[in-house]
């Protein structure tokens, strides 16, 4: 091995163990790597700028904005108050209205931290009222949140794309099946811990109930329609989308439903700012280390040794799919995407997997590493909003997270499942 190799592996490796944060990490690995090589540090500066002058990353932080002035502007309530005339009556009714109203808010948001936290601050109250444990009510939040990456548009769809340079319109559409069946599984989930625990039903919603609830959110039901409708109507691109869903948001949270403050903007934009920025900064400056990946041809050899080592497609698939979910226990999901990105896409190209395919089976890798303990940012929302400690709602998300990973098996070795709705090749 080389000393740039070293680096790369066993110096990020070490940075990471020590817990140095990610953005920090990859420049000070790729600085002693070219320290190490003699090479021009200058390049550190240019792969960073090259990183971040990329048109889809600007996707990122206007769909957080979007998510953000939503729940600003009152709409996230009114989802779930609409939800709510569909399922309460059921048996687990309110948290179905939890799983229901989230995948509505995925829609908007992209975002899995973004849904957890605006559903989860509604419901996870709600359902304790209405007499659902508390770690459930918080486990069954954190999961919903989870169809953030899964249902279009997706901020970790419009990374993997960035990664994979692939279309990300059709990724978006890769994640509608996946995302439908793991919402189906929390809605069965959430019908047998009410049965269990004999939670009683709330009363059924009158039609008058139910069309003021719709027509009080029509506004925020729009949204999603017109995102995804201009998308695929070939009227804009996701990134223009993404702005398109700002000026909405702004426009109906100001002017129409009036919830929305002005002097609450500079609030709202400073949020979105420091969670795009976190994202952002781990891509730009990932672009050096895929550089110098690639130049030490680091992923191509690796792809050959499971190739000569491992004969069969689905064992490698299988293999991948442990190894991203023990690292996604560990490790920020946006960071394994973006540095492990160039050596998935060599082992999925030797082993012939679609590469709209194999973008649906990591991103459904990724929503499941956003609930997955330790360190799942969705995790740490339900337990700032729940006041339960980690292990409480570790302990209680599990059946959710065996759900997902059934949703990931379907997903990685049945092409047709996240590959339904692609349009047919001309």
């Amino acid at each position: 091995m080389t000393e740039i190799t070293w680096f790369l592996t066993a110096g990020f490796a070490l940075l990471v163990l020590l817990g140095v944060p990610f953005a920090i990490a990859i420049p000070l690995v790729i600085a002693g790597a070219l320290i190490a090589a003699d090479i021009e540090p200058a390049f550190l500066a240019q792969s960073i700028i090259s990183g971040s002058q990329q048109f889809s990353l600007l996707a990122i932080p206007l769909f957080m904005l979007a998510g953000e002035i939503m729940t600003a502007g009152g709409l996230s309530q009114r989802l779930v108050d609409f939800a709510s005339t569909l399922v309460r009556h059921l048996r687990g009714g309110l948290a179905m209205v939890t799983v229901l109203a989230a995948l509505i808010f995925s829609a908007i948001s992209g975002s899995a931290p973004a849904t957890t936290a605006a559903i989860g601050a509604i419901m996870i109250p709600a359902m304790v009222k209405a007499g659902y444990d508390k770690a459930f009510a918080a486990s069954i939040a954190v999961s919903a949140g989870v169809l953030g990456p899964l249902i279009p548009p997706s901020i970790a769809f419009v990374i993997w794309g960035i990664v994979a340079e692939q279309s990300i319109g059709r990724l978006f559409l890769s994640g509608i099946v996946p995302g439908l069946v793991l919402a189906f599984g929390l809605l069965v989930i959430c019908w047998g811990h009410a049965w269990r625990h004999d939670v009683p039903r709330l009363p059924r919603a009158s039609l008058r109930e139910a069309a003021t609830a719709f027509a009080r959110g029509r506004w925020a039901l729009a949204s999603p329609l017109l995102v995804l409708g201009g998308i695929y109507g070939g009227i804009f691109t996701p990134t223009e989308a993404a702005a398109v869903s700002c000026v909405y948001a702004l426009l109906v949270g100001l002017f129409v439903e009036k919830q929305l403050a002005v002097a609450e903007l500079p609030r709202i934009f400073a949020s979105a700012m420091r969670t795009s920025a976190i994202v952002c900064a781990i891509i730009a400056v990932s672009a050096g280390f895929g550089i110098l990946v690639a130049q030490e041809q680091i992923a191509t050899r690796f792809a050959s040794w499971l190739a000569a080592n491992v004969s069969e497609k689905w064992m490698a698939l299988a293999a991948l799919n442990i190894a991203f979910f023990l690292l996604a226990a560990v490790m920020d999901e946006i960071a394994i995407m973006v540095i492990l990105g160039p050596m998935l896409i060599a082992i999925a190209n030797r082993f012939g997997v679609d590469p709209i395919h194999f973008g649906a089976m990591i991103v459904t890798n990724v929503a499941i590493g956003m609930a997955a303990p330790p360190i799942g940012y969705c995790l740490f929302i339900g337990m700032a909003i729940s006041g339960l400690s980690l292990t409480r709602i570790s302990r209680a998300i599990w059946p959710q997270i065996l759900w997902m990973l059934v949703v990931l098996f379907l997903t990685t070795y049945i092409p047709g499942f996240a590959l339904m709705f692609q349009p047919a090749a001309r």
